[in-house]
């Protein structure tokens, strides 16, 4: 019944690209939907402690030569170092995503279909 809102956002905070899954879905899914045109095109990639898997994510962006300013879980048993300035980077996508949620029609989910609502938040963030 819900929907998670995948965004991926430049240096200056401004989105590049968007992606619609089901509530329930991991995180990684929308990564793995929205690295797929980037990864050749950016050197570093903020994102938080739900994209910290080794597998799936991290070793993709050793292949492709991209910083992952990814902080490790608490209870990893294999901690790594990242960049904590570059961490705090992280807020212009937390901003983007408060700016957002202001919308009403966007952040209560009126629009039944997805396209209709991925369509709203393209227009919202081209308004932002």
């Amino acid at each position: 019944m819900t929907t998670k809102i995948h965004a991926t956002c430049d240096a200056l905070g401004n989105p590049t690209g968007f992606h619609l899954s089901p509530g329930l879905a991991h995180d990684l899914q929308g990564a793995d939907v929205l690295l797929e045109d980037l990864l050749d095109q950016i050197n570093a990639l903020l994102e938080d402690k739900a994209y910290a898997a080794r597998a799936r994510l991290l070793d993709r962006l050793e292949e492709h030569y991209v910083e992952a300013v990814i902080p490790p879980k608490s209870n990893q048993k294999q901690l790594w170092e990242f960049d904590q300035d570059k961490y705090r980077w992280r807020h212009l996508i937390e901003s983007f995503f408060a700016k957002l949620k202001q919308y009403r029609g966007i952040a209560t989910r009126y629009d039944k279909r997805a396209c209709a609502f991925l369509g709203g938040i393209h227009w919202v963030a081209a308004v932002i």
